[in-house]
C-alpha cells in the first residue's frame, strides 16, 4: 500500500514542480499559444468570410453570365431573322427583275415579229404589184398589137374617163 499512498514530501515537491512548470508555461508558452490560436481563429473566420464573399460574387457572375447568354441568344435569333428577311427580299427582287427583263424581251420580240411581218407583207404586196403590172403589160402588148384591140382599148379608156 505504500505505492498507493504517496508521502507528504513527495506530494509537496510534486506540487511545487507542477506549480513552477505551470507558472513558466503560463508566463512564456500560453500567451504565444493563445495569440497564435486567436490569429488562426481570425484567419479561419476571414477565410470563411472571403469564401462567402467569393461565393456571392460567383453567384452574381453566374447570373450576369446567364443574362449575357440570353442576350446573345436573342441577338443571334434577331440577326438570323434579319438575314432571312434580307435573303427573301433579295430573292423576290431578283425574281421581279427577271420577270421584268423577260417581259421586255418578249415585247421586243413581238415588236420585231410584227415589224418583220409588216415588211414581209409589204414585200409580198410589192411583188404582187410588180407581177400584176408585168402580166397587165404582157396582156396589153398582146391585145394592142392589132388595130382592133387598140380601138377597143381606147373606147374602154374613154368610158373610164367619162365615169370619173
Amino acid at each position: 500500500m505504500d505505492l498507493l499512498t504517496p508521502e507528504l514530501g513527495l506530494f509537496f515537491w510534486t506540487l511545487v514542480a507542477f506549480g513552477l512548470v505551470f507558472f513558466i508555461l503560463r508566463k512564456f508558452a500560453w500567451g504565444p499559444i493563445l495569440s497564435s490560436l486567436g490569429e488562426r481563429e481570425k484567419g479561419i473566420a476571414d477565410s470563411i468570410a472571403t469564401a462567402e464573399r467569393v461565393k456571392s460574387e460567383m453567384g452574381q457572375l453566374k447570373a450576369e453570365n446567364e443574362k449575357l447568354m440570353a442576350q446573345a441568344r436573342e441577338e443571334r435569333s434577331t440577326m438570323l431573322k434579319e438575314a432571312k428577311e434580307i435573303k427573301d427580299k433579295m430573292i423576290n427582287e431578283a425574281k421581279e427583275q427577271a420577270k421584268a427583263e423577260a417581259n421586255k424581251i418578249i415585247s421586243d420580240a413581238q415588236i420585231q415579229i410584227q415589224q418583220q411581218k409588216n415588211a414581209a407583207l409589204t414585200e409580198v404586196k410589192n411583188e404582187i404589184g410588180n407581177l400584176a403590172v408585168e402580166v397587165a403589160g404582157k396582156i396589153l402588148r398582146q391585145e394592142l398589137s392589132s388595130s382592133k384591140g387598140q380601138e377597143a382599148y381606147m373606147s374602154l379608156l374613154s368610158e373610164d374617163i367619162k365615169l370619173n
